[in-house]
């Protein structure tokens, strides 16, 4: 049973509930690590058999515990008590001797913590490859870099090995690995979470971020792992939300037109687009604004003040032995040794500065709605440019910290040449509950796998699917993209989620007639039937009795069984219809049928 089910706080309990034990989901962790095969996501994994003991002297399943026998994982720069601590970097390792107090919150509820995770050094990345113990290869897609700094954390994750991890997030280490592996990154407020046991990178404005397969594990593991300690100077007692859909209509600001940079990569703006137009759907209020304040504050973080917070961490490695450092992370952090204290200080007032002009724009918003990145780069990019593609991951990322605005990166459906799409939702200090809520609405309307896994993300079981204003729709002929009739979908309002199979249960047709040429999808039983190509639409319920009203016999609206579990409504056609018609479906693809001169004929 367990090696079929998703890891999720859901599956876990109802698991367990069932009898199931946490030292057999230990076991199965370890299959799993077996199968992925990847020595570069831990740097330190913790002992099979030390586990599965660990596991069984939770005793009986206690549902009491909010995280009992729940398998975490946590980045090597927070503290576990017996295990080396690295941030990266040998050189500077040391065994602490208690966790850190998000650990020891964790810990106390029943959550069994797997292993440590690696990291770009000293947390000082956004494209998790600066580590000398090996990089991960994304959970998704190998090529593309994992993200960082926050790298194993998130790669264990997309892979549904542990139902969620710990990252820390400084400049985007706790949301870029989300997008990139297709799994939710929450970055709390600045003090929600304590950083006492945690290596700081810029310890006056980074937290500890939580990585999970969903918004709601995300948020549970962050209800758990919170609350106030004394000895951290950061921490503040912020008071707990339980999340709900907002009361009001939002109004969410986006970058507008003159200031929105996806450098050159069109895919993503038009998921960016498709997007956007889900939360205006949902009734969101959506404002166009410049954005050009925000990337000036952006700059400002490997600028001064905050360069120099990095040095402080290792300046006594870096006088002691520098060549233990990364070279590329020497290069960033070594640039405060030539600044004085002047400079700090000058960047300081430079950022009340750039935050003074922000505020008229930022007036009267109740979150921001960004790309969580502007583009994907891949591992060979980073070989031939490690700073480039690091600084543009940093686009929508860099400035939230520094304006102490939580947030939370959430997967939306694939774009549509099939790599993650994701948004991130921002708001002010304290507003957790806020994005996290709004966040939900994106796993409502926005069908996609959890990670690199096979399992479809579940709707949150108090967002119905009647909640949503959307409704997916599936095409498989002449209302694709780029054919004929698709401006009967985009005049609509509806929007491409993502290219998917049928289930092998149809047999499909090229009907008689035209202009222009049409395909018949007919559910069967056939020896010879076969799966189906289509693309799935979302189109706003109000507009789908207009766009029903259209469609000519013998083509009508059923329900149409994809390959990845889903059901859909779909085109369906009448056996009436068939007189005439051409059996294509050994082709399988309206495109493939066209490509052959199907349309001529």
């Amino acid at each position: 049973m367990l090696d079929q089910m998703p890891f999720t706080l859901t599956a876990l309990r109802e698991a367990y509930a069932a009898g199931a034990r946490p030292a057999d989901v230990i076991d199965e962790i370890f299959r799993r690590l077996g199968a992925v095969n990847d020595p570069g996501i831990f740097i330190h994994l913790c002992d099979r058999e030390a586990l599965r003991a660990q596991a069984e002297a939770l005793g009986d399943y206690n549902p009491d515990m909010p995280l009992w026998g729940i398998p975490f994982a946590a980045k090597d720069n927070i503290d576990v008590a017996g295990i080396e601590t690295t941030a990266g970097c040998p050189a500077y390792a040391y065994t602490p001797d208690a966790d850190a107090f998000v650990i020891a919150n964790l810990r106390a509820s029943g959550a069994l913590m797997i292993g440590k995770t690696n990291l770009d050094q000293f947390a000082t990345g956004l494209v998790g490859v600066r580590t000398p113990y090996g990089a991960p290869l994304n959970a998704v897609d190998p090529d593309i870099v994992p993200g960082g700094s926050s790298c194993g954390s998130g790669v264990i994750v997309g892979h549904g090995i542990v139902t969620f991890s710990l990252g820390t997030d400084t400049a985007g280490s706790g949301r870029v690995p989300a997008a990139l592996n297709n799994i939710v990154g929450l970055k709390p407020t600045l003090g929600a979470l304590s950083a006492s046991g945690v290596v700081p990178a810029c310890r006056s404005i980074e937290t500890v971020s939580i990585f999970a397969l969903t918004v709601d594990d995300a948020y549970s593991a962050f209800a758990v792992a919170r609350g106030f300690d004394v000895s951290d100077a950061y921490s503040k007692p912020l008071t707990h939300e339980a999340l709900t859909a907002p009361a009001k209509t939002l109004r969410v600001g986006v970058p507008d037109n003159a200031t929105i940079e996806f450098f050159a990569d069109t895919v993503q703006h038009a998921a960016f687009d498709r997007d956007v137009a889900l939360l205006k759907a949902s009734g969101a209020e959506i404002e166009y604004i410049d954005f050009e304040p925000l990337y000036a504050i952006a700059r400002m973080l490997y600028e001064g003040a905050w360069v120099a917070e990095r040095y402080t961490v290792i300046e006594d490695l870096l006088k002691r032995d520098p060549e233990a450092i990364y070279p590329v992370t020497r290069q960033i952090i070594t640039h405060a040794e030539g600044m004085s204290a002047a400079d700090a200080f000058k960047g300081i007032y430079r950022l009340a500065e750039l935050k003074r002009a922000a505020e008229p724009m930022l007036e009267g918003l109740d979150l921001l709605c960004v790309p969580t990145v502007p583009t994907f780069y891949t591992v060979a990019d980073l070989e031939a440019d490690p700073v480039t593609p690091n600084s543009n991951n940093g686009t929508y990322t860099n400035f939230v910290n520094l304006l102490d605005m939580c947030g939370i990166a959430v997967p939306t459906a694939p774009r549509n040449d099939g790599r993650p799409g994701s948004v991130t939702l921002l708001a002010g200090a304290g507003q957790d509950a806020l994005v996290a809520a709004v966040a939900r609405g994106f796993e409502v309307d926005c069908a996609r796998n959890m990670g690199a896994t096979a399992h479809l993300v579940p709707t949150p079981a108090d967002l119905p699917e009647a909640a949503s204003d959307q409704i997916e729709l599936a095409v498989c002929g002449a209302h694709m993209t780029g054919l004929p009739l698709n401006w009967q979908l985009t005049d609509l309002g509806a929007a491409f989620v993502r290219k998917a199979q049928t289930t092998a249960a149809y047999k499909f047709y090229a009907l008689a007639g035209g202009p222009p040429a049409r395909p018949g999808l007919v559910r069967s039983d056939a020896p010879d039937a076969g799966p189906v190509t289509v693309e799935v639409w979302s189109m706003p319920r109000a507009a789908f009795g207009t766009f029903m009203a259209g469609i000519p016999a013998p083509l009508g609206i059923g329900t149409v069984s994809l390959s990845d579990g889903a059901s859909v409504k779909g085109f369906i056609c009448e056996a009436s219809g068939l007189t005439g018609a051409t059996d294509i479906t050994a082709l399988g693809d309206w495109r493939a049928y066209l490509a052959q001169g199907g349309a001529a004929a």
